[in-house]
């Protein structure tokens, strides 16, 4: 071999032997790489806590209660079909902490009815009894079931309460029920009287008193869950 020829082989392997130890050379390794998980951005977990919150109200449901007065198995009854669906429950009253069924029962008022927020809620349910009649001409009562009508919020009413949906002006061409001695009431201010037991129209449940208290329960769930 001549003695150029010796000196190229000499510098081919010295640059071969070089390249391996140099990173692009290297051959790739078969072992896995974790891929470690991405941090949320800056701002990421109060986006996901107001989220959290968000679904949390969708799933709340007023009860508007009389301070004294209303009709537990239509206040009880329904609460339960909620709960067992999932929603948490909000009791409003007026100028009571403690509120006052007619056969003694007491419950929580969680807010009065002039502090609640109706965008707060998905629902609004009227409880009747005979203290119910406190709400029919209160302005703060009529004003909660118009806005939430006019927010397209699912609402409830039962017994004597359905008056109150009257009176606010929502009744005027729906289909509504309630007890007997709200008919003409009901009538005046433009509603279709069924007599029915529980009518649905849209998203406006109205039942006529406490023997219906479990299919108004359940029709309210049903409403909710549809829309």
């Amino acid at each position: 071999m001549t003695k150029n020829f010796l000196k190229f082989l000499f510098a081919l392997i010295l640059t071969a032997t070089s390249c391996l130890f140099l990173s692009g050379c290297t051959p790739k390794s078969n072992t896995s790489t974790t891929i470690k998980e991405k941090p949320l951005p800056k701002g990421g977990e109060e986006i996901n806590s107001k989220l959290k919150m968000k679904n949390e109200k969708l799933r709340n449901i007023l009860f508007v209660i009389a301070p004294v007065g209303f009709q537990e198995i239509e206040y009880q009854t329904p609460r339960t079909f909620l709960e067992n669906t999932g929603y948490t429950i909000t009791v409003a009253s007026k100028g009571v902490q403690t509120a006052q069924a007619s056969s003694g029962k007491v419950v929580n008022a969680d807010q009065q009815l002039d502090e609640v927020k109706i965008d707060d809620f998905m629902a609004v349910v009227f409880v009747g009894g005979p203290g119910t009649t406190v709400y029919f001409n209160d302005q703060t009562a009529l004003a909660l079931a118009k806005e939430a009508f006019q927010k397209n919020k699912v609402i409830g009413a039962i017994c004597i309460a359905p008056s109150i949906l009257a009176n606010a002006g929502i009744l005027k061409d729906k289909k509504a029920t309630s007890f007997p001695s709200e008919e003409a009431n009901l009538k005046s201010k433009g509603a279709i009287f069924t007599g029915d037991s529980v009518t649905v129209d849209g998203k406006i449940i109205t039942a006529n008193g406490p023997s219906s208290a479990d299919e108004f329960g359940q029709k309210i769930v049903e409403v909710l869950e549809k829309y």
